[in-house]
């Protein structure tokens, strides 16, 4: 199997929001997807954009994505937020998650970023696995905190 990982294009847009509504139906919670091609749009590609994403592929069939965005620690400085690293099912297992990871790893060095963070749910043991062979730290001090507008 060749994997390819390359920029995320608009055009990529719709098979990625496939990709988000997997994820979430994965998570068990496929309600929650308030977001829209048309809004990814605009807050990718717009004016400002806030977000970017790399997605994989094989003979052109796109099988994964990995969306990140920038952060600011006042601490360490300029880091990655991977938000989602997704594989579609039938591909999970077969190096696709480690090319995406790779590169955004990659990615995140080559822009000058000091390190990058994410979240896995507790009960998702494939994922945790997964990142520790990265050498991921797991942080059971914080506590996530959010607001709903």
């Amino acid at each position: 199997m060749a994997i390819t990982v390359r920029n995320g294009l608009k055009t990529d847009l719709p098979k990625v929001f496939e990709l988000i509504k997997e994820l979430a139906e994965f998570e068990k919670a496929p309600n929650e997807v308030d977001n829209t091609i048309e809004m990814m749009e605009e807050d990718g590609f717009g004016d400002n954009p806030v977000f970017g994403f790399l997605i994989a592929e094989e003979e052109g069939n796109t099988v994964g994505m990995s969306l990140y965005y920038y952060r600011y620690s006042t601490w360490k400085g300029r880091r990655l937020y991977l938000e989602d690293l997704i594989v579609t099912e039938s591909y999970r297992g077969k190096g696709v998650g480690s090319a995406l990871m790779d590169a955004t790893i990659n990615y995140a060095k080559e822009v000058g970023c000091t390190g990058m963070m994410w979240q896995a749910l507790d009960w998702n043991t494939p994922a945790l696995d997964f990142y520790k062979k990265y050498g991921a730290t797991f942080d059971n001090e914080w506590v996530n905190c959010s607001l709903q507008f």
